[in-house]
């Protein structure tokens, strides 16, 4: 009996033992075939990830010339270290800091901020530490390879800006795409990927699509650890497009000498075709180096400049050709008696008003603050730029009368110019509303104001260049651009010259058909014959007058503190365009807080002036420049 039940024992642990076998075989199996047949693809592709890598070669940005062929903006080959993703990923990187910073000789602040963008992006494939390493960076690189199989060194390009701070907000620069940017739609539909490059101001940002070129790749063997064992296949990137640009550097040059040499160091200077809206010359200052925010960003040195590009009172960073909104003073009156014509507030039989050295509007006198200019015609108020015509003027036209201008003459816009950023001007349109608001009505002393560019009124001087200049060209008024035209090239390694394509319309940029300013020719005669008389009869810019070149200007001199009470000069302008009966080229200067416009801008302005001659007229010089300041 005893055998017996030891007997049924053991027969009932086997069979247990065999059930349990034979359900852990059906987990197993049933788990096998989840993994292989359910997942199988799944884990395939994730296995065969882990062992191939797409390492990515950037492309060449296309390089960026004036006018003439010369060359603004390059890239050139350097060496930079970069952080492998999948290496890290066993890894805590903020470990390695340190080592990182005293190895590579970087800045621990710039490294750590480049860690805390990684672990926000973790979809990061390859991010550069480190651009233009050294021999020394190198060697460390590849003595700790074992140690640190996340660094790589690699031959990338990098921008280059060799003109400095010349053009510099014309050109812009360019950095990696922002968490901020990677979360727009549009550029998610792009293909943007955290570590990418492009561009982030000026010409390098408004066509960086063209400019950028498509990437290529090498794709490689790697091991566990991340490191590159063999190459399976390179597809060579797409180099971006070379864009010629309307610049002239020559003009340029010459500008940014001017501003270099004023009185305060702070303006601008535009210069542009008026029959076709090219922008020859954009001068902004101060400046900066956008070499800064590309080769020293990683230094202490270059984020302690970068920071104080920032920080600077004098706002280098600031394009001031299409962002400064400033006061126009007298440059005002040229729009404005463009308007009165059209409106009939005058005509050109009858334009004569009194100047009596100023306006009494309730107990308030405004004077002329050059004087009593009698009983002047429009040209004559235009030359001497007698203010009281103009107070009287506006009260004729009323302030509805201004608002129909800023619409004629699109200040109530951007000018459209193919640059990132432009400010609209501010105008009586625009302060209107407000005004009324707070203070019940618009009064007519704002109207007498506004009809010297004064109180409600500041303008950038992109939009007044490009009204201005419409009166030389029988009211053709131009939306200004810098691009003159695209050279497409073919993949690197390519054979064959470039391929030249031509302008705008081959890539979408159409040339929009000019806005035309309605004034009849009478009209157009008498407002070019005042700004004529400003230079050469005897007007507020007579000591610049060449009877070989006749420019067709207007000075301005721009209030920017009330009248005795100590605070700082006025903004100087001269707006102008030559030759004054068919023009080729029109300048506008301004400098700020520098006096009188005929002082201090229109020198400036004439020493552009005096370059162009010399360049494209040197017969007409007459042996001598033009007065100089």
């Amino acid at each position: 009996m005893k055998l017996y039940d030891q007997a049924q024992n053991l027969g009932i642990r086997v069979g247990s033992i065999q059930v349990i076998a034979f359900v852990l075989l059906a987990i197993l199996g049933a788990r096998l075939y989840y993994l292989q047949v359910v997942k199988g693809d799944y884990y395939s592709d994730k296995a065969e990830n882990q062992r191939i890598r797409l390492i990515p070669i950037p492309a060449p940005r296309g390089a960026i010339f004036d006018r003439q062929g010369k060359l603004l903006v390059d890239s050139r080959p350097t060496y930079n270290i970069t952080l492998s993703n999948e290496p890290i990923k066993k890894i805590d990187i903020s470990d390695r800091i340190e080592d990182y910073a005293r190895g590579l000789n970087v800045d621990r602040q710039y490294l750590i901020e480049r860690i805390n963008l990684i672990k926000k992006q973790p979809g990061f494939e390859t991010m550069v530490l480190k651009e233009n390493a050294t021999i020394q960076d190198i060697t460390w690189v590849a003595a700790h390879e074992s140690e640190y199989p996340e660094l790589r060194i690699e031959l990338q390009p990098q921008r280059f800006y060799p003109l400095g701070k010349t053009l510099a907000h014309v050109l812009g620069y360019v950095g990696e795409i922002s968490p901020k940017q990677l979360e727009k739609p549009e550029v998610i539909e792009k293909g943007f990927r955290p570590g990418d490059i492009v561009g982030k101001g000026g010409l390098e940002q408004y066509y960086d699509e063209f400019l950028r070129g498509k990437p290529g790749y090498r794709k490689v063997i790697v091991d566990s650890r991340g490191r590159v064992q063999s190459e399976i296949e390179v597809v060579q990137p797409q180099a971006g497009q070379d864009l010629v640009s309307t610049i002239d550097l020559d003009l340029q040059l010459a500008a940014e000498e001017q501003l270099a040499n004023s009185s305060t160091k702070r303006g601008m200077i535009i210069s542009m075709d008026p029959n076709n809206g090219e922008i020859l010359v954009m001068a902004s200052a101060p400046s900066f180096d956008p070499n800064s925010f590309v080769t020293r960003i990683a230094t202490p040195e270059g984020r302690k400049e970068i920071a104080q590009y920032y920080t600077d009172k004098e706002r280098p960073l600031l394009n001031r050709a299409i962002q400064g909104r400033y006061p126009p003073g007298s440059t005002w009156k040229i729009p404005e008696s463009v308007a009165a014509l059209q409106q009939g507030a005058i005509t050109t039989k009858s334009n004569s008003i009194v100047c009596g050295g100023g306006i009494q509007v309730g107990n308030r006198f405004t004077r002329d603050t050059s004087g009593n200019h009698g009983t002047p015609n429009l040209p004559s108020a235009i030359t001497h730029s007698c203010d009281g015509y103009y107070y009287r003027l506006a009260l004729k036209m009323g302030v509805q009368g201004l608002v129909k201008m800023v619409e004629t003459f699109d200040y109530d816009k951007r000018s459209g110019i193919d640059l990132p950023n432009e400010k609209i001007s501010q105008t009586p349109k625009s302060w209107m509303p407000i005004v009324v608001k707070n203070e019940g009505k618009w009064n007519d002393i704002r109207t007498v104001f506004a009809a010297i560019g004064q109180d409600t009124v500041v303008v950038t001087p992109i939009a007044m260049i490009r009204a201005v200049s419409s009166v030389g060209v029988q009211g053709k008024m131009f939306v200004p651009h810098l691009l003159k035209e695209f050279k497409a090239i073919g993949a690197i390694g390519e054979e064959g010259e470039a391929n030249y394509v031509p302008p705008r319309q081959s890539f979408g940029f159409q040339h929009p058909e000019p806005k035309i300013i309605e004034m009849t020719p009478e009209q157009n005669k008498m407002v070019l014959e005042g700004m004529w008389g400003v230079v050469n009869n005897g007007g507020t810019a007579g000591r610049f007058k060449n009877p070989n070149f006749e420019i067709a200007g207007k000075t301005g001199t721009a209030q920017v503190s009330e009248i005795g009470s100590g605070g700082a000069k006025d903004h100087a302008w001269f707006v102008s365009f030559a030759p004054a009966y068919k023009p080729e080229i029109a300048v506008i200067g301004l400098i700020e807080n520098s006096g009188f416009g005929a002082s201090n801008a229109a020198p400036a302005v004439i020493g552009v002036y005096n370059a162009y001659l010399l360049k494209n007229h040197s017969d007409l010089l007459g042996g001598q420049q033009m007065a100089k300041k």
